[in-house]
């Protein structure tokens, strides 16, 4: 198992990519702390990690506030004792309209989840992997950080400085044994960000969702969406100790969508 021992927290598990990451974890060893803001969604994740035989707690919490993000961590030692894992994967998508459009609220609530929520823990947790001389970060940013994608300016925002600051978390925790790294998803068509995302896109363009669809696919080259278990393949390589040379990085898994 490549994650035997170790213990994963990781935030917005309760469904989509979270969810994915963290059954894939667990299935590798790892006791995980689930996270989100709907407490049955947290409980239905720890029942299936359980009935596959492995080992998950839950904890309802907001992690665009301090208080909600020092709860998280809290309940990661109460139940487990430490911290070795932080999949920072918590967010949305905000405001789909023009930048002239978005409000000071709209724009500061998807920077607080998206990016505050990554400041606050990962500064929660560094101390302890310093102290241990051992840690992983994970943040999960976007494609979009690194394309131009129309009536999304607040959420490109919050991941292209996500990946800001992954690049500076690691260069200022390499030499204490902490690698930081971010993962850039393509779409993943299953998750409920994507079908909201697609529906209101589909509204803003004046087409069906499934003309919508196929034309971002045809973008791809692969030809088709990615899917949360295949971000998952990806962030437990990056959590594993086969990545061990490998920090301040980003990687697209997006079936060849943006390049760099």
């Amino acid at each position: 198992m490549k994650l035997r021992d170790k213990v994963a927290i990781v935030t917005g598990s309760g469904r989509g990519i979270g969810r994915a990451i963290a059954r894939r974890f667990a299935a590798e060893g790892a006791a995980v702390l689930v996270t989100a803001r709907t407490a049955s969604d947290c409980d239905a994740v720890v029942r299936e990690i359980a009935a596959a035989g492995g080992k998950a707690a839950a904890v309802a919490a907001d992690v665009s506030q301090p208080a909600g993000c020092e709860r998280i961590v809290a309940a990661a030692r109460e139940d487990f004792g430490r911290v070795d894992i932080l999949v920072n994967n918590a967010g949305i998508y905000g405001p789909v309209k023009p930048l002239e459009e978005i409000t000071v609220e709209e724009w500061d609530a998807t920077m607080a989840i998206n990016l505050r929520s990554a400041f606050l823990l990962t500064k929660l947790v560094l101390p302890e992997m310093y102290a241990r001389q051992s840690g992983v970060i994970l943040n999960i940013s976007s494609i979009s950080a690194k394309a131009a994608y129309p009536w999304g300016s607040a959420y490109a925002s919050s991941k292209a400085a996500l990946l800001g600051m992954t690049r500076i978390v690691a260069a200022e925790a390499a030499r204490q044994g902490v690698r930081v790294n971010a993962l850039c998803p393509g779409p993943v068509f299953e998750t409920k960000m994507s079908q909201d995302l697609g529906a209101e896109l589909s509204r803003r363009m004046g087409i069906d969702n499934e003309t919508q669809k196929a034309g971002f696919v045809a973008g791809i080259l692969q030809g088709r969406a990615q899917t949360a278990d295949e971000i998952a393949a990806a962030a437990l390589f990056f959590a594993s100790d086969e990545a061990s040379a490998i920090t301040a990085q980003s990687l697209n898994v997006d079936g060849g969508v943006v390049f760099g």
